[in-house]
This record gives C-alpha cells, structure tokens and sequence, in this order.
C-alpha cells in the first residue's frame, strides 16, 4: 500500500435537510407516519448520494428486508405510538456501524481486508441498539485499525469533509461522521481513543460524544488500545446524542473493561462556572480557528463564567504516552500476526505507527504505567481548579495535501486537545461552535472528570438550547444526589468549599431562606474547630431571609461529608425562600446563648465584609 488510496472525487456534500434527527424520526413514527418508505429512500441516498469512500459494507439487501419486516411487526402491533416508543426508545431510527464493530453474520474488517472475519454474535453497544428498534444502514470506513485521526488511512478511499472536499473528513472514525454529516442516518457509531470520535466532529459539524471510560460496554469492539477505548456517537444534536447513550450505556458482565459509574447530572451554574481554557492554543490562524476560538472566549464571558487559563504542558505530556510510549504495543497485539507474515496488508503509516512496539519491553510498560498513575493523581487536582475544561476540538483542519505531505505530522497535531482524556479516565462532549470566515465548521470540546457525561450534555444544553421534540428523549443515568444548603464556611471560595468540591458536589443555586431564620457568629466556646462559622436557627417570630448556597451532593458522599460536622452543627430540614425544603446546616439551640445576632446583614459573607472594612 505504498501509494496512497484516492481522495474521493465528489463535490462537497450539501448540508441535510432539516428532520434527519433521532428526534425527527422518532416524532414521525409518533404522528403515526410509515417509516418504511423513508428508511428505503435514506438507504437509496446512502447508497447513490454519499460519496463510496464514506462505506466498507452497506447493509445486504436480505438484512435490510429482515429489519423493515421487523419494524412493519412492531408497528402492526398498533395501540399507544408514546407506549410503543418508549419499549423502543429507537424505533425505525436508522443509524451506522464503524467497521471495527461486531454486526452478527457480516464482516469486520478494520479496514483491512486481510484481517476480515465473520462477527458470530453483535458487539453489545450494536445489540442494545437493535433491540430498542434501530437500524443499521451499513459499516462505514475509517483509518485502518483506527490508527490515526485524519481519516485518510484506508485502501477504501478517502472521504472529505462535508464542508469543503479539498479537505480530510477526520478519523478515525471517518465513515461514521460523514453518513451522519450528509444526512442518511440519525446517529452513527464510532470509537474513540484519542479523538476518533471528537476530530471528525469537528471537521463535520456534528455533536461527538466520547463517554467515560468503560460506562458503554466495548464487548464485540475490535481493539485499538483496550484499556483506552470508548465507543463514541456522532449526531446532529446533543439531545440526540444523549438519547443514544442512555440506550446502550450501562454494565456488561461480559466486558472485564466494563465500569458503569454514572456521575452528577450538572456541573455549576454558568454564572460563575469555572471554564480551564489552555493558556497558549494551537491555533491556525490561516484558515480562521483564531478568531473562531476568541469568538467563543467572548460568548464565555458574556455567560457569566470564569475563563481561567492553565498551563496545559502536563496535558500534553500525559498524550505523549499514548503513541510515544508502550500503549502502541496494545495495538501490536491485535495485529502482531498478520504484521509478522502479511506486513503489505497494512497501510505504509498504520504498519509504521504500530511497529514501534516491537522494539519495547515489559520494563518500558510498567515505567510508563508508574508515570501515567503520577499524572493521573496530580491532574485529579485540576479539579479544584476548574469546574471543566472547554478546548478547541482540533488545532487546524489540514487539507488532502497536507496530510500526505507529512502524515504523521499532521495526524499528530490533530490529538493536541485529545489525546490525553482517555488516558486519564475522562469524559468529552464535542460540539459545534459556529464558522470560520472561510466556512470552515469549527469545534470546541468540553472536557470533564470521568462520570460527568450527563453534566456535559446539559451545560451544553443550556450554552445553546435546542428546542424539545415531540419525542420522549431519554438523558444518560445520573448518580442519586442530595441538595444541602450550607450557610457559611462552605460557601463557594471560603475555606470549606473544598469539602463540598472533593466529594462531587455541584453548585445549583444561590439563594435565601424563608423568612424564618436567625443567623449567629458562634463564639469562639461553640466553635470547636476552625475557621470560624455561623450558627442559623430557625425562630417562631421576628425570622430573616438568609443568603444560602444550595449544593447537589452525591449520596455515596454523604457519610463522609457528615462526618467533618463538628457539634454544635448538625444537617437538619431548610425551608427556602420559594418554600421547598431542602437538608442544610443548623446550629443547636444551646449554643446560642450569648452569640452575636448577625441576621442582619442577611448572610455570612456579607458579615465578613463588615468585619473586614474598618
């Protein structure tokens, strides 16, 4: 494979018609429509209207007959179209498979045709997907072994983005974006291990969500890195998106790497959101990712929230392990024969990339993995820092001719703002974020500790709406929370706001009390431990409105949370100003006698404001 495979000659893909959503299709159904002329004219389109180089294998004619008859039994079945929607939450919605993913009785190929076998049962993630009444309309291509994140890695052809057909679709998980892209499938599936899923996003225009590791089952999912990958879901929206991975997440007894933890259901509010932003982007200024990413800085600002720049350099080191370090040697291991006796089978980049595992030893594997555990603890404080990070997707979006000029350079600068997430165990939810002066789609990525998956889906909800379907989407499970309202030292940027932060809690609201409290300094007697704190007592007569802060606390971290109460505070009911009851602190009676009322200044830290101004 010494030269390269062609680019594809087709023109630029016209951007989908409007109703090409899981949303659309699912409202369609809904309103009682026959699904199976519109499934047969998107699989016409899929296979006349997108360019060949975007397939390995669209669905054979006997399979797509046995799933329209499927869904026609379904349909028959008549009775609520809401009830029938919600037993199969993707009924007739129809959706693509990466060629490194198990369809029972058809091929997996990787891309490589020597490498080909015949899938005896469905990955998980495909299986779970057909029993909530998908469909699959074909495989689709990618970079070879998903090595590599410019799409262009595969003696299938070369798709382009949809945007500009000078210019690479992104890989590896090319094939899936562009189907998606074009508008012939609702959603699509790929893989991602240091930015399959988010890269070609980006250069698409589409939504690119990149689970946690381990939260969907990689069961039936040709290795690239085994303890890395993720299976990823491009769609139109992130409410599509979401949908998708409520169906098919969750655990899978048959996959040792399965580690279903979900996590909390926000982050902070936006208004004071603390966004880590890369203190010096990798940005061309060629084709307008400057201006683009300055242009989303400012929509930050206006929001409200807290752009910090960070010192991205331990990042970077952490991504240099993935391919520069012993990892490599996990995708040796899936290709180690057919490298060993049939190397002309490989892509001339794919063969080099995975070579360099043959030279490492145990020794290198197990250094590297001590150093990837150091980075891991000292980036686990980001945390404190940042409530997310927002990056741009990719640096620059390389032409066919740069790609082929320096394919391993250009590839390599495509994982700058990806290739460390997975090593670290964390979560991305890649989205759209307008156009270059050129037309060029530009994307940014939202990054988060693992678990946050559903956080990032609604922070990007409530960055841009989208307007509510008709359909019953679903969201991605979150962990039971418990809101507690604190009153004083813990208060967002005083001295026990850590305590709050490093259990997993998430800043709802800020607000005040009913107007039935009193709010106390303790004195120095009652209070056992520092720093100093306040005593709120609820009263029958002459009761204040107190500023509070209502926190979400995941309940696994409730225990230890009530252990650091020192007496006399204790968790009791709060009645708030719009007259929920909420759990918060309160002070015991007794150990008021004698304390100064400070109710009125309506608050702790605006008592601390007074103390400090002379």
């Amino acid at each position: 494979m010494s030269a390269p495979p062609p680019q594809d000659p087709t023109s630029v893909i016209p951007a989908p018609a409007p109703g090409r959503g899981v949303d659309d299709w699912l409202t369609a159904v809904l309103a009682g429509q026959d699904s199976l002329p519109a499934l047969n004219a998107s699989r016409a389109t899929a296979l006349a209207g997108v360019p060949a180089s975007a397939w390995i294998l669209p669905c054979p004619d006997a399979v797509w007959a046995e799933q329209l008859s499927l869904l026609a039994q379904r349909l028959a079945q008549g009775g609520d179209r809401t009830a029938m929607v919600q037993r199969y939450p993707l009924l007739g919605v129809p959706f693509a498979v990466k060629d490194n993913i198990d369809i029972a009785g058809q091929p997996t190929t990787a891309a490589c045709p020597a490498f080909a076998r015949v899938a005896d049962t469905s990955a998980t993630v495909v299986q779970r997907l057909l029993d909530a009444g998908a469909i699959w309309v074909g495989k689709t291509n990618l970079d070879q072994f998903a090595t590599g994140l410019v799409g262009t890695r595969s003696p299938h052809g070369r798709p382009a983005s949809v945007a500009d057909a000078t210019r690479i679709s992104g890989g590896s998980s090319s094939g899936s974006a562009v189907a998606v892209a074009a508008g012939v499938v609702a959603f699509s599936l790929g893989t991602d291990t240091a930015g399959s899923g988010r890269v070609p996003a980006a250069f698409n225009g589409l939504v690119g969500l990149k689970p946690t590791p381990g939260r969907v089952s990689t069961r039936g999912v040709l290795p690239a890195c085994r303890t890395l990958d993720c299976v990823s879901i491009f769609a139109h929206t992130a409410r599509d998106a979401a949908h998708v991975l409520a169906v098919v997440e969750g655990p899978d007894r048959g996959d040792t790497y399965s580690d279903f933890a979900p996590g909390p259901s926000q982050l902070p509010a936006i208004a004071g959101l603390r966004v880590g932003v890369p203190r010096q982007p990798d940005l061309d200024a060629a084709i307008g990712y400057d201006d683009a990413w300055a242009a989303t800085l400012a929509t930050l600002a206006e929001t409200g929230a807290h752009v910090v720049e960070l010192d991205f350099a331990p990042l970077y080191e952490v991504a240099a392990l993935l391919y520069n370090g012993p990892w490599v040697a996990e995708r040796h291991s899936v290709v180690a024969e057919l490298l060993a006796t049939s190397p002309e089978a490989l892509d001339d980049t794919v063969r080099m990339v995975i070579a360099r595992a043959i030279g490492m030893t145990a020794t290198d594997t197990f250094k590297a993995q001590y150093r990837l555990k150091a980075m891991q603890v000292a980036m686990a404080s980001l945390w404190s820092q940042v409530d997310v990070l927002c990056v741009p997707s990719t640096p620059t979006h390389p032409t066919f001719a740069e790609v082929d000029a320096d394919p391993v350079g250009a590839n390599a600068r495509l994982g700058t703002y990806t290739n460390f997430v997975n090593l670290l165990g964390w979560c991305a939810l890649a989205v759209p974020a307008g156009r270059t002066p050129t037309g060029l789609p530009f994307g940014i990525t939202w990054i988060a500790s693992g678990g946050h998956d559903a956080a990032l889906v609604d922070l990007a909800l409530r960055l841009v709406p989208e307007p509510d379907g008709d359909a019953p989407l679903r969201t991605p499970a979150t962990a039971p929370s418990l809101a507690i309202a604190v009153v004083g030292a813990h208060l967002s940027g005083l001295p026990l706001n850590g305590q709050l932060r490093e259990r997993g809690a998430t800043l709802a609201q800020a607000t005040q009390t009913a107007a039935a409290y009193r709010l106390f300094a303790l004195p120095t007697v009652a209070n056992s431990t520092p720093p100093p704190k306040p005593g709120l007592l609820r009263v029958e007569v002459g009761g204040a409105a107190i500023a509070v802060e209502v926190w979400d606390m995941p309940q696994s971290a409730l225990g230890s949370f009530l252990a650091l109460i020192p007496p006399p505070l204790g968790l009791g009911s709060i009645e708030l100003a719009d007259g929920r009851w909420v759990h918060g602190f309160l002070c015991e009676a007794y150990a008021l006698a004698g304390a100064q009322d400070i109710s009125a200044h309506a608050g702790w830290r605006a008592y601390l404001a007074s103390m400090a101004t002379p």
